[in-house]
């Protein structure tokens, strides 16, 4: 996939260059707001906003790995690693730009969002280095007649507000054939990084893994724990932004759904497909022919506007663990005395909470710090098959020591949290609260 890609010094000007500027965090709300009546005009603001915006986020990632501590820049899989997000950044800062006829630069340019609030603007990052005192302009990608690939390297510019970037009241315009074919190109190379970069998740873990065993290292230090936490929190974002707007250019309207977003997830529904999955992949780990029973307690009708697939992913990761507590403590052959995993779920003023308890004997704990560092696994054996190219999505009964740590990143990427309570010798309750205002910021790192 990127076997050839090598980083010149010249990508690296640019990396260093569009680091320097800081990201530009998105809500759920605005994104809905948004994405509900997309026409090609707010599809074309959307992509020149995610023009503007990945190459930021790719760079400070790709910036972060070349710097990393204790020589885990030098593994190979942290390597691999770097030249996809390398490689990603400059094919997004290469695309052409649209050349549009003036009358609809205007209308995207200055068009105005009703009732809406956005980030502070930021300096425009497509300039050349950021002068202190310069003048507000628009930003070049809308510009009919950029220097170079149409990406203004060569003016001094600032980032225009967000929402002019963003959001654009364009119904009244008759697009050209070019918005749609600019659209459709953009799309495709987005779902192209996306699939890129679907083993990420597996590959810096299996560097990290190569870091230990050349350190010798039986555990990874803060520093490391918080790059982890940073990177993959960032990793969430890129992808939720992509899924998004490749979602809204491929598929089908519905009247529940505004791209990858549910304007009305139905919390019963989720957990309950998470609980038959877990369920299912306990049962097959185990050669089980009934695994532990899971009895949830959950209002029919709770419903809010999330993204079903992060909350699945975070209910199944946690109902696997909680599987696999009670079938180690009682035995494989248990099946008739295994202890239920009640899992309750309420709504508050802001949250929405998710109690899952289990009778799996509980943590230690002086284990409890160690649960959310990555790469601690509580089962014996398990490492990462140099094959294993799975995303997040697709995880065994027990990984790598990544489920509870990742889970908890999904919780708090739309301002949510993930919390844990142990009773040693008894089980574990986890609390997983869900923000349904739908209105927090993602915590950019």
């Amino acid at each position: 996939m990127s076997a050839g890609f090598r980083i010149t010094p010249a990508i690296w000007d640019k990396i260093h260059h569009f680091a320097s500027f800081p990201q530009t965090g998105v809500s759920l709300q605005q994104m809905v707001l948004f994405g509900q009546n997309p026409s090609q005009g707010t599809l074309l603001k959307a992509g020149q906003f995610l023009a503007e915006e990945l190459p930021v986020r790719l760079a400070h990632r790709v910036k972060e790995l070349d710097e990393l501590p204790h020589n885990l820049s030098a593994m190979p899989s942290i390597k691999k690693v770097k030249n996809w997000y390398a490689q990603s950044f400059e094919e997004l800062i290469t695309f052409p730009p649209i050349v549009l006829p003036s009358n609809i630069r205007q209308a995207l340019m200055f068009s105005k969002p009703e009732e809406m609030h956005f980030p502070e603007s930021k300096p425009n990052l497509f300039s050349a280095p950021y002068a202190q005192g310069q003048t507000l302009q628009t930003s070049n990608v809308y510009s009919s007649h950029g220097h170079g690939n149409g990406n203004g390297f060569n003016s001094l510019k600032l980032r225009v507000p967000m929402e002019r970037r963003y959001y654009a009241n364009t119904n009244n315009i008759t697009w050209p054939p070019e918005v749609q074919d600019y659209n459709k190109r953009f799309t495709k190379l987005l779902e192209h990084i996306k699939s890129r970069h679907d083993p990420t998740v597996t590959t810096v873990a299996q560097g990290v893994l190569e870091w230990k065993r050349s350190q010798n290292a039986k555990h990874i230090g803060l520093d490391i724990q918080a790059w982890l936490d940073r990177f993959y929190m960032s990793r969430i974002g890129i992808r939720f932004l992509i899924g998004q707007h490749v979602a809204l250019n491929t598929q089908q309207a519905h009247q529940d759904y505004v791209g990858i977003i549910c304007t009305k997830a139905n919390v019963h529904d989720i957990v309950q497909e998470a609980i038959e999955n877990a369920r299912f992949v306990c049962e097959e780990h185990y050669a089980m022919f009934s695994g532990p029973p899971v009895q949830l307690i959950c209002p029919q009708d709770l419903s809010f506007a999330y993204v079903p697939g992060h909350l699945s992913h975070i209910c199944f990761e946690l109902l696997k663990n909680s599987l696999r507590a009670v079938v180690e403590r009682y035995g494989v052959d248990a099946e008739d005395k295994f202890p239920p995993i009640k899992v309750v779920v309420v709504e508050g003023k802001e949250d929405i909470t998710i109690k899952i308890s289990d009778e799996g004997g509980g943590i230690p704990r002086s284990a409890i710090p160690l649960i959310w560092t990555y790469m601690y696994t509580t089962m014996e054996g398990q490492g990462i098959d140099s094959n294993f190219q799975a995303s997040d999505f697709k995880a065994p009964m027990a990984g790598f020591g990544y489920g509870l740590p990742l889970s908890r990143l999904y919780a708090r990427y739309f301002g949510g949290d993930l919390r844990l309570i142990s009773m040693d010798g008894f089980g574990t309750d986890v609390y997983i609260h869900l923000n349904k205002l739908s209105s927090s910021r993602e915590p950019l790192p």
